[in-house]
C-alpha cells in the first residue's frame, strides 16, 4: 500500500498533520524502499538505518508515541537515551541522520506537514585517523602468498586489486570480469549512489589477476557468478564475510596495526600515495569520493608520518 492512498488527516504537534494509511512499519517499509531504490544506497546505509530506525520506532512506543506526537523535545530525549546506553558518540551521529532522512521521506511524501527532526543538531565527532598499513607490510603480505592453487591465486589477486586500486570491499565483490582491462591495466567499477569510474590497479594488480584468470576454471563457477571476476571454493560469488577474515588475517600477519579490514587497505593505499606526492585531487577520483574533504583526512595522517619521521632522524628534533 502507497503511503499517499489514504489522506485523511488527524492533528499533530503544533498543527501538523499525519496521515492514517499503511501505519508506522509500512512508513518504515516504504522509506527503505526509497533508500535502495531512488537512493541507490548501499547495502550497509540501508542495514544501518533499518537497524536505527527500529530502534526509535521501539523507543516511541515504549513511550506512548507515535508519528503525530514526535516533536523535537521528545526527539531530545531519545539522543540522550542512546548516550545513556553507551553509544558512541558516531552511532548516535548515524541515528540522527537516519531520523532526519526518515521524516525528510515523510514530508515529501505527504504524511507529514513539517519535519520534526530537522533542527536536531549532530553532535560535534573528533575525527579519528584512519589505520595504515606500512609500505614494508604490504610488500611482505603481498609475496608471502602461495599461489600454486587456484583459491590462492584468487586471494593474491583480490588483494592487489584492493590495494592496487583502493576500492572499496562492495566494489570489489561486484567487479565483473569483462570490467578487467588487462592491457590498459584499469578497472571500471560501480562506487556508491551506482556511479561507475574507471580505477588504475597498477602492474603487480594485472600480473595478479592474469594467473587467478589462467586457474579460475578449477573453482568451476556457477551460472550466477560467470560473469563475476571472483567467486568461492565452490564457484559462488564471493561473500564479504570471507574476504574480510581473509585481509584480517593477511594483514595482522605483517602488522601490528590496530584495525585490519579491507577497508584499512583502502585507507593504506590513499595514505601511502600522498606520501609519495600524489595529487590529492587525484586521489580523490582514485577513492571515488564525492567530496575533497572526505579525502583530506589522508593529509593528516601524512603529515603525521612526516613529523614521526622528523623525530627519529633531526638532530635538533
Amino acid at each position: 500500500m502507497s503511503v499517499m492512498q489514504d489522506r485523511s488527516r488527524i492533528a499533530g504537534p503544533r498543527g501538523s498533520g499525519v496521515s492514517v494509511g499503511p501505519g508506522l512499519e509500512g512508513h518504515l517499509r516504504g522509506f527503505l524502499s526509497y533508500l535502495e531504490g531512488e537512493r541507490s544506497a548501499s547495502v550497509h546505509t540501508v542495514s544501518a538505518y533499518s537497524a536505527d530506525l527500529h530502534d526509535f520506532v521501539g523507543h516511541m512506543r515504549s513511550c506512548g508515541r507515535d508519528l503525530s506526537t514526535v516533536d523535537r523535545p521528545y526527539l531530545r530525549t531519545y539522543v540522550a537515551d542512546l548516550y545513556d546506553r553507551g553509544r558512541a558518540t558516531a552511532t548516535v551521529a548515524r541515528h540522527i541522520a537516519a531520523i532526519r532522512s526518515f521524516f525528510r521521506f515523510l514530508v515529501r511524501r505527504g504524511v507529514l506537514s513539517a519535519n520534526p527532526a530537522a533542527t536536531l543538531t549532530q553532535p560535534r565527532r573528533s575525527r579519528r585517523l584512519p589505520a595504515v598499513v606500512e609500505e614494508q607490510a604490504v610488500a611482505a603480505m603481498l609475496t608471502a602468498m602461495e599461489v600454486s592453487t587456484a583459491s590462492g591465486a584468487r586471494d593474491r589477486a583480490m588483494l592487489e586489486v584492493l590495494y592496487g586500486g583502493g576500492i572499496r570491499l562492495q566494489e570489489l565483490l561486484q567487479l565483473k570480469i569483462r570490467d578487467v582491462d588487462l592491457g590498459d591495466g584499469t578497472i571500471k567499477v560501480l562506487g556508491k549512489g551506482r556511479k561507475h569510474r574507471i580505477v588504475p590497479v597498477g602492474r603487480a594488480a594485472v600480473a595478479a589477476f592474469k594467473a587467478y584468470l589462467h586457474l579460475r576454471t578449477e573453482l568451476s563457477p556457477a551460472p550466477e557468478a560467470r560473469e563475476l571476476a571472483f567467486v568461492t571454493d565452490r564457484g559462488r560469488p564471493m561473500n564479504a564475510r570471507y574476504v574480510q577474515r581473509m585481509v584480517a588475517a593477511r594483514i595482522r600477519a605483517v602488522s601490528e596495526v590496530g584495525r585490519q579490514s579491507p577497508h584499512v587497505l583502502r585507507h593504506t593505499v590513499a595514505t601511502h600515495l600522498l606520501n609519495r606526492g600524489a595529487d590529492l585531487r587525484a586521489v580523490k577520483e582514485l577513492l571515488g569520493h564525492a567530496s575533497l574533504s572526505t579525502t583530506q583526512v589522508y593529509t593528516h595522517v601524512s603529515s603525521a608520518q612526516l613529523k614521526r619521521v622528523y623525530h627519529q632522524a633531526h638532530p635538533k628534533a
